[in-house]
């Protein structure tokens, strides 16, 4: 499988046209949002979470203590 991967990347990069694109000057400070966005929203899924799973464990855990 691996080796299927890298052929076909092999060949996508053999058979690369070049191309002229024009990069605005405010892309870095686009893609730097981005990333601080990303890690934000990340960042409180994973809060979010994590509440969850530990109340869902504190529960069953005091459900067994009361029996």
């Amino acid at each position: 499988m691996s080796e299927l991967i890298f052929s076909l990347i092999l060949f996508l990069f053999v058979l690369a046209k070049p191309v002229h694109a024009y990069l605005d000057p405010g892309i870095g400070s686009y893609i730097t949002q981005l990333v601080i966005g990303l890690s934000v929203g990340g960042g409180y899924l994973l809060k979010t979470y994590f509440k969850q799973i530990a109340s869902f464990f504190k529960n069953l855990f005091k459900k067994n203590k009361q029996k």
